[in-house]
């Protein structure tokens, strides 16, 4: 209070206060519903501010009105929703296949979910429907979609195509391999949702990571990133071309690395790590092992462990504490979920993965950073969420209510080991929810999209939550390039 008075007494004198200041645009509640899907955004009703669209649902199999949401960027006002057999855990996929000059919404989730929207009116344009049971490859289509992403139209319609996982059987045991089914990787037509090619995976195991498809810059070639295993299933993580999956032959795939007891879950980053012009993969498996793959050779540049460790959270690439080098962020939990004692964030040397910097802040971080050099001092930080309580509370199996929780956003300065805090909100978590950070309203400062859930009595379970926007006086002077989960593309993809 006493900076803000000696703020008004000096705007009377001084122009120094009539600098922006950073400011809570809007709150908006969803009342019994929560989400693990990520905020993206696209103009969707023409007003030259990008509207917000996410998942959601309340239990993780049970039918909700409030499947898909998008939010009027401006006002925070629901433009519409759509309807979904189960919680939508996937962010969205945006293309204009109607040619009405708005792009429409394609995303994925539970119970075999995955749908076509027009982004204008939010109705169906279409949806996946399962018929295939006596299919030798597409009777295990049956369980969740997840993420998206867009490969080169492969069919001749004009449009990109959309490449995604089905996999994770929910009513299969923890820690058996009993009803653990093969993941099946597919090719999508965008504009019917026909099937153009699909897959098992390689080692017949189940698949929960969004696959990442790339063109590396040598040789022009499409290559397709995906991974198996899932949170007490060993896994690996495979590279094939694209044409492997158009041929149905991802038996072709190179295993580039393996995990005993854990998979691959969080969808990989790829990036130009040892700068030698051919971009490599990163990624990182449950057990928290990150490691590092040449793109030219898929050899192993690195790999650094953390014992003791879990994530599922993506990784992140920028400048933390070098400039000429880039730099991985990991995010991990100590312990296994959901009884996590603390987090750790992690920054990794991108050539040889020596540990750089080393912090710890919140109990348990399962959402993914964003990254941006919000002070313009040549070092980047990260802007993520986490969950802060009394960490050494030991939580119980009926119940998973840790006192005093509070949802933090947090801005971490790796050069100094400090952080900035952006909000606070009491009584209230997130869980696997990423923020979005850029340019909503293209005013020249950043903006911060992100959601806060109430917290009840049960880390697990959704009973409302809230959607943010914040407006800040940090000027965007160069693009945001890891601006939301899975970079601002939504592709996994980070070029310099």
């Amino acid at each position: 209070m006493k900076q803000l008075l000696l703020c008004l007494i000096m705007l009377l004198s001084l122009a120094a206060c009539k600098k922006k200041q950073s400011q809570l645009v809007w709150n908006e509640s969803f009342y019994l519903i929560g989400s693990q899907s990520s905020p993206r955004t696209s103009d969707l009703n023409g007003d030259g501010v990008l509207d917000i669209v996410m998942g959601a649902g309340r239990d993780e199999t049970v039918a909700t009105d409030d499947g898909v949401l998008a939010v009027n960027g401006l006002t925070g006002k629901l433009l519409w929703k759509n309807s979904a057999p189960a919680h939508v855990v996937g962010s969205a996929s945006f293309q204009d296949i109607n040619d009405d000059n708005i792009q429409d919404i394609f995303i994925g989730g539970r119970g075999g979910f995955l749908t076509a929207i027009d982004g204008k009116t939010g109705q169906q344009i279409w949806k996946f429907n399962f018929d295939y049971s006596n299919d030798s490859i597409l009777r295990y289509a049956r369980f969740n979609f997840y993420n998206s992403v867009w490969v080169p139209d492969q069919n001749g319609d004009g449009k990109d195509d959309l490449l995604t996982v089905n996999g994770g059987n929910w009513s299969a045991p923890a820690g058996s391999s009993d009803g653990r089914l093969p993941g099946v990787l597919m090719l999508i037509d965008s504009k019917s949702g026909g099937i153009i090619a699909a897959d098992t995976m390689p080692d017949g195991k189940e698949s929960y990571m969004s696959p990442v498809c790339y063109k590396d810059p040598l040789s022009q070639e499409l290559r397709v990133v995906f991974g198996t295993g899932g949170e007490t299933i060993s896994g690996s993580l495979y590279v094939c071309k694209l044409q492997d999956l158009m041929e149905q032959n991802l038996t072709a795939a190179s295993k580039v690395a393996s995990e005993e007891g854990h998979g691959f879950i969080a969808p990989p980053t790829i990036a130009d790590l040892n700068d030698d012009g051919t971009l490599d993969i990163a990624a990182i498996s449950h057990a928290g092992t990150v490691v590092a793959v040449d793109g030219n050779n898929y050899k192993n540049l690195w790999k650094t462990s953390f014992p003791g460790n879990e994530s599922s959270t993506t990784l992140a690439v920028g400048h933390f504490t070098q400039k000429d080098q880039l730099e991985v962020l990991a995010v991990m939990d100590q312990g296994t979920w959901p009884k996590y004692t603390f987090a750790q964030q992690v920054i990794l040397d991108g050539s040889n993965g020596s540990i750089n910097s080393e912090n710890s802040f919140g109990c348990f971080v399962v959402s993914s950073p964003v990254i941006y050099d919000i002070d313009h001092d040549g070092f980047d930080e990260a802007i993520l969420n986490i969950n802060d309580y009394q960490c050494d509370v030991e939580l119980e199996d009926e119940i998973m209510n840790p006192p005093g929780i509070s949802h933090q956003l947090i801005a971490i300065d790796f050069q100094t080991g400090n952080f900035q805090m952006i909000d606070q909100t009491k009584g209230f978590r997130n869980i696997f929810s990423s923020p979005w950070i850029g340019d909503l309203d293209d005013d020249g400062y950043l903006d911060i999209v992100y959601s806060v859930y109430n917290h009840a009595n049960d880390v697990r379970r959704f009973l409302g939550m809230s959607l943010k926007r914040v407006s800040t006086p940090i000027k965007v002077r160069k693009p945001v390039k890891w601006g939301a989960y899975m970079g601002t593309d939504g592709n996994g993809i980070y070029m310099e």
